[in-house]
C-alpha cells in the first residue's frame, strides 16, 4: 500500500492484486463514552489480519465536552478525559489506541464535530493527532477535507493498473427517519462529475446502491456506448446513542437506533482475452464487517 498526496483534499491509494479492498470508516466519536470501543477494535484488527487500508470519512472525534461548548454535558466524558488539558489528553490518548492501526491508517477527513473545535477553540485538533500518530509511529497518515476525492490505483497485473476515481463528503442534513440519506446520494449524484464511487456519513445510516448511466465513449473506431456503473454508500458510526430508548437528545428528538459500523469496499478488475482483443473489466462493490 502506497498513499500518494497530490492536494490537500486529493489523495491516491495504490493498492494491489485483482481484488483490492479499502474500509471506510466515519462517525467513529472515538472519546465519546457512546462509542463501541469493543466493536470498533475487532473491526480494526479484523482490517490488520486482512491488510486491509483503512480511510476515515470524518467525525473521528466528539469533542463536545469543552469549558465553552454549549452542547457539553458531564455524562458524555470519559475519565481520562476529564482534566484541565480535555483536548490534548484526547489527541494523546488517541494515539495510543490507534498506534497498533497507524500503518493501515490512509486518509482522515474532517467532520463537523472537528470544523467545530476548529471554530470555538481556534485549534486543529485532527492534524494534531495525525502529526503526533506519525511522529511516534513512522507513518505516512494523511489529512483530507470534509470533502474530498479518493484515487485507487489496482495494480492487477505486474506494472500495469486499473483506476478508479471517488468522491467522498462527510455529509450535511439530518438524513431523514424514511429516506435514510437516499437523497443525499441522489444529490451526490447531481452534483458531482466523473466518478465511479461515492462516500459520505454524518447521518449514521450504513447502507449503499448501485446506479448506472448510459454513456459515450471514444475509442480507435469512433465512438460507442458503455453502461457505467458507480456505486454509492453511506457509513454507519461507532457511537450507539439509542440504547434502551428511555431519554437522552438522540430519543428525545424521534430519532431512531441507528446501525453500528463501518464499510469495506472492494474493487475488481479482469482481463477478458477475445481473440485479439483484450477487454477490462471493472467493478466496485461494498459491504458491512463481518460479524
Amino acid at each position: 500500500m502506497n498513499v500518494i498526496k497530490h492536494a490537500k483534499n486529493i489523495h491516491e491509494i495504490r493498492l494491489e492484486g485483482l481484488k483490492a479492498r479499502v474500509a471506510m470508516l466515519s462517525d467513529i466519536h472515538w472519546d465519546n463514552p457512546k462509542c463501541d470501543w469493543d466493536l470498533l477494535k475487532k473491526h480494526l484488527d479484523y482490517c490488520v489480519s486482512e491488510n486491509i487500508p483503512i480511510m476515515v470519512n470524518g467525525d473521528f472525534f466528539c469533542l463536545m465536552q469543552g469549558k465553552w461548548d454549549p452542547r457539553g454535558t458531564k455524562s458524555d466524558i470519559r475519565p481520562e478525559h476529564n482534566n484541565i488539558r480535555y483536548l490534548d489528553s484526547i489527541i494523546e490518548t488517541a494515539v495510543d489506541f490507534f498506534t497498533p492501526y497507524a500503518h493501515l491508517i490512509t486518509v482522515i477527513g474532517y467532520g463537523n464535530h472537528e470544523t467545530a473545535i476548529l471554530k470555538r477553540h481556534e485549534t486543529d485538533v485532527l492534524q494534531r493527532f495525525v502529526d503526533l500518530l506519525n511522529y511516534k509511529n513512522h507513518t505516512n497518515v494523511q489529512t483530507g477535507g470534509y470533502s474530498g476525492w479518493l484515487i485507487i490505483k489496482q495494480e492487477y497485473r505486474k506494472g500495469v493498473f486499473s483506476t478508479f476515481k471517488g468522491k467522498y463528503f462527510h455529509g450535511s442534513g439530518g438524513g431523514g427517519i424514511v429516506t435514510r440519506g437516499e437523497i443525499n446520494l441522489t444529490r451526490a449524484l447531481e452534483t458531482y462529475e466523473d466518478f465511479e464511487f461515492f462516500i459520505m456519513g454524518h447521518i449514521h445510516e450504513n447502507k449503499c446502491t448501485n446506479v448506472v448511466r448510459d454513456s459515450l465513449i471514444s475509442h480507435s473506431t469512433g465512438y460507442k456506448i458503455v453502461h457505467k456503473n458507480i456505486h454509492l454508500a453511506i457509513t454507519g458510526t461507532y457511537k450507539e446513542e439509542f440504547g434502551d430508548g428511555s431519554k437522552g437528545w438522540h430519543v428525545e428528538r424521534g430519532a431512531p437506533p441507528k446501525p453500528v459500523g463501518g464499510r469495506i469496499l472492494e474493487f475488481f478488475t479482469r482481463r477478458e482475452l477475445t481473440g485479439k482483443s483484450e477487454k477490462i473489466l471493472k467493478s466496485i462493490d461494498s459491504y458491512k464487517f463481518p460479524l
